[in-house]
């Protein structure tokens, strides 16, 4: 699959992704896929050019681009338990620093640079977030419902919370279908009844799962979260839902 980096001129810098495209060489649906809290890094470079095989534009925001071009920390391959405390100490600051609004000005800036591509189709995209990217998924989705038709979320982070701009409380916003892949100990029963009213109240069609035996973290192969099953479950939901959802 063709792939390169990107510089997207923002509000606040220049924020370097990573894009992959199919190598037809023809217009298609983009994707935007934001990262989990590690961030940009090979291991969603390869799922980038994964749904870059099944037709699609894909772009990856380095998230954390005002600290520095991706990676933005030494990240080993493979980031076991023994060593996650210590790159989450690394991280948590950059984390706490990507605040609401700077998350909406980078998904404006991304989804305007983006879809100008010429690789890139003039109908709807689709936004996929894992862990922290599942809550930057939904507000990209409420803050650009004219143009954002999927959302798919996987073992997401706080998507419900006693804040005023919680993420499920922007559901009256949102105008694309939803997909929540949850690892078991992702969201309590009640967390998640919450979500769904949420949800309900505002008649976006939405699935949640509990994808059977994962953990958090159960998509990203370079960590000891992974899980194989999950990862295929994960895009046995993902594509039909970009299929149905997005056209050229």
């Amino acid at each position: 699959m063709p792939a390169e980096t990107l510089h997207i001129p923002t509000p606040d810098g220049r924020a370097d992704a990573f894009a992959a495209f199919p190598d037809h060489g023809e217009r298609c649906p983009g994707v935007l896929l934001y990262p989990d809290a590690i961030g940009l890094r090979p291991v969603l470079e390869e799922m980038a050019r994964e749904l870059a095989g099944h037709g699609y534009a894909v772009l990856v925001p380095n998230v954390y681009y005002r600290h520095g071009p991706a990676p933005v920390i030494d990240l080993p391959p493979h980031i076991g338990e023994d060593i996650r405390p210590a790159v989450f100490d690394r991280l948590t600051p950059l984390y706490e620093a990507h605040t609401t609004e700077r998350a909406l000005r980078d998904a404006d800036a991304c989804l305007r640079f983006f879809t100008g591509r010429p690789e890139v189709g003039s109908g709807p995209v689709g936004v996929i977030g894992y862990c922290m990217g599942a809550v930057l998924a939904m507000r990209t989705a409420a803050a650009h419902p004219d143009r954002v038709a999927a959302v798919a979320g996987f073992h997401p982070g706080a998507l419900v919370t006693d804040a005023p701009d919680s993420p499920h409380r922007l559901a009256p916003r949102v105008r694309a279908e939803v997909h929540l892949g949850l690892a078991e100990n992702d969201m309590t029963p009640e967390v998640r009844s919450e979500f769904h009213r949420a949800l309900d109240a505002s008649g976006v069609r939405y699935t949640t799962e509990v994808y059977p035996g994962t953990v958090h973290g159960f998509t990203m192969a370079d960590t000891d979260a992974f899980d194989a099953a999950g990862l295929r479950r994960h895009w046995d939901r993902l594509l039909p839902l970009l299929a149905r959802t997005l056209t050229d």
